[in-house]
């Protein structure tokens, strides 16, 4: 799968021979140099350019074009070379734009040479420089990567060049020009564009002057269409010395498709477009902008747009820190390697700076973080009171408007996710449905800090009243009859936590205490399962008993291992491998610790559940980015009454829909 990279971010390369690929909407020029383990470029023979396009293991395009493909073999490639940097330059002198930011965003990909995608990175952010470094493959521990740069350069050419430590770099960059806009004058014209027929203009038209973007090179490809408003096409208009003598006579043109509006009925003014944002600030966020047929599904899109969003400029940040240090690193251990500036003024003042630019580097990254976080604080600010209860947390006053559903809803609210950058802004954890996976709350203390610091009562009970916190939102969020809910207490310490659930009635029966009540309650989910997989699998959904209960089964688990034997714990595993699929779910409360007298044969269970902890711990990693996401559970507030208030609500429509 491609890797797409932000600013800073690195990535493996597997391959040695690969293809470089870049998309920049106008003609640029790509180049690359060649850097040692400092990065420093040693002469003008270490760097590709349209004027020297081929070094050992590295090729790049003759010419300026809006598309490019280098090719790069870095087996090839001399032994002092350890960094190979792309570069993107405007042409200077042809008439082309001065400055990046005047462009669509250049688009980079690296790829192997049968066109598989390894890594691909769109370079944003850039303004008034002329020249950037786009990326860079680099030899580290004998292994290769591709970086994001990313880094512009106002200065153009020269100062990027002079950047990279080479001396003669105002010659070199001033030759780089003039390949560049000798190739350009030579470049052919484009092809006439076609009519809406398809067909060509007529011959005998004189060719059109050359573009500035046209590519030089016949085995360049073309250049994106540019998307654009759509005109009526009035065919090709013919000048008198354009038609052959020999022509037969042609009808006048009226310049367009007939036109059947009323001379004096002026069409209606379309719409006015909403106003746009000042200079400089970005739009306001608007709940519900996300792609989807219901609003819903909007919401829904949107929060996991957001999830990226900030799983996004949280890499890009802590890759800049790293490439910062990294860099400072780099020119610490330059300066300690010259015995003449390891004391003295010029040591100090070496040191001194290689940690100013440092700072600077961080400081700008911090700066971006802030801009982004301050624009999803704001996102989040609109879109969580506009959240529906199924998306919702318990003190969101939707809950207070509850109503029971008629259809069960896409996803539900796990609790919240955050990351250490940023935390006060909280992402909901949205879960689709039905579940594709039972819920484990883990009671033990081998999660966070925070569990470490809890007390073990305490801890259970949390654990128990997360549980029924979650248990509550899934009968809350399905319709009436479509939702069975059963709970097993072995030793009956849970009453106090299960009170919200047995209190009004919710539970489908008593709660099951006693190894007895354990093995009748998951003896009757067993035989369920049994039967549902027959009949399925016989092609005969229809054919169930009459008495079977056919809505979604919940079991909910306290304190296991306590009160199981052999058997039940089976059954439990079988539950939990088969339940899912046929509408049986586990949400166990327990502590791994506690069953380690059964070794790894539990092992298939735990790796069934998702775990879920009843304080805030940073276990949960998405497998996109790789971060530690926080988790925080669902958290009915201190003193609310709105956890018994929905399921009273519940209660009450069952008793009229039995009726």
């Amino acid at each position: 799968m491609t890797a797409e990279l932000v600013r800073g971010q690195n990535h493996l390369l597997p391959h040695t021979r690969l293809e470089i690929r870049v998309s920049a909407g106008e003609p640029v020029m790509a180049g690359a140099t060649l850097g040692d383990q400092d990065g420093r470029v040693h002469g003008v023979e270490w760097v590709a350019h349209p004027g020297a396009p081929a070094l050992p293991g590295l090729e790049v395009s003759r010419q300026a074009a809006a598309e490019h493909r280098l090719a790069v073999d870095l087996d090839a490639l001399p032994a002092a070379v350890h960094r190979v940097t792309l570069l993107l330059a405007l042409p200077v002198g042809v008439g082309g734009p001065d400055r990046f930011g005047g462009l669509p965003a250049p688009f980079v990909a690296v790829t192997g040479l049968d066109g598989t995608g390894v890594a691909q990175y769109t370079i944003t952010g850039l303004d008034s420089e002329s020249a950037v470094a786009a990326l860079e493959l680099y030899r580290r521990q004998g292994a290769w990567k591709v970086r994001a740069v990313g880094q512009g350069y106002a200065g153009g050419l020269t100062a990027m060049l002079a950047d990279q430590g080479l001396s003669q770099a105002a010659e070199l960059a001033g030759t780089i020009h003039e390949a560049v806009a000798h190739g350009m004058n030579r470049a052919v014209a484009a092809p006439p564009p076609r009519t809406a027929e398809g067909d060509r203009v007529r011959r005998g038209a004189p060719l059109a002057a050359s573009s500035a973007g046209a590519p030089a090179d016949a085995t360049a490809p073309p250049a994106p269409a540019v998307p654009g408003p759509s005109l009526p096409s009035t065919g090709p208009v013919q000048r008198p010395e354009q038609v052959p003598s020999d022509a037969p006579p042609q009808p006048a043109v009226s310049g367009g498709p007939v036109d059947y509006t009323h001379p004096r009925r002026r069409p209606a003014a379309p719409p006015s477009p909403p106003p746009a944002a000042p200079p400089g600030r970005p739009a306001a966020p608007v709940a519900g902008d996300a792609s989807g047929w219901t609003m819903d599904e909007r919401l829904y899109n949107q929060v996991w747009g957001m999830f990226e969003d900030l799983a996004r400029t949280t890499a890009a940040y802590r890759s800049a820190v790293d490439f910062a240090e990294s860099r400072m690193d780099q020119e610490l251990d330059r300066v300690l390697s010259d015995p003449r500036s390891r004391i003295g003024t010029a040591g100090d003042e070496a040191r001194a700076e290689a940690r100013a630019k440092f700072e600077e580097l961080t400081a700008r990254a911090r700066e971006a973080l802030d801009r982004d976080l301050a624009q999803l604080t704001a996102e989040s600010q609109v879109v969580e009171p506009a959240l529906p209860p199924a998306f919702a947390g318990w003190d969101n006053p939707a809950w207070h408007a509850y109503r029971v559903p008629t259809e069960a809803p896409m996803a539900l609210r796990l609790g919240d996710l955050r990351l250490p950058e940023s935390p006060e802004l909280r992402i909901p954890m949205l879960m689709r449905l039905p579940l594709q996976r039972g819920l484990w709350v883990d009671s033990g203390r081998s999660g966070s800090q925070a569990a470490a610091g809890t007390d073990d009562a305490e801890l259970r009970r949390l654990a128990m009243d997360t549980a029924v916190s979650l248990a509550a939102r899934l009968v809350a969020v399905h319709p009436v009859g479509e939702y069975t809910v059963h709970a097993v207490d072995p030793a009956g310490t849970a009453a106090a936590s299960l009170a919200p659930l047995t209190d009004t009635g919710v539970l489908a029966g008593p709660v099951a205490t006693g190894a007895g009540g354990v093995a009748a309650v998951l003896g009757r989910l067993t035989e369920r399962v049994d039967l549902v997989q027959m009949a399925v699998r016989g092609g005969a959904a229809d054919a169930l008993p009459p008495g079977l209960d056919q809505s979604e089964q919940l079991l909910i688990v306290n304190d296991f291992p306590h009160g199981f034997d052999d058997r039940t714990v089976n059954q439990l595993r079988y539950l939990a491998d088969e339940g899912p699929a046929v509408g049986v779910h586990l949400l166990m409360i327990a502590d791994r610790e506690d069953a380690g007298a059964y070794g790894p044969v539990l092992d298939p269970l735990w790796r069934a559940l998702l775990r879920v902890t009843p304080v805030p711990d940073d276990h949960l990693a998405d497998p996109w980015v790789g971060h530690a996401w926080t988790y925080e559970p669902p958290r009915v507030p201190e003193g609310s009454d709105i956890l018994r208030h929905v399921l009273a609500q519940i209660v009450a429509a069952r008793t009229n829909w039995r009726r």
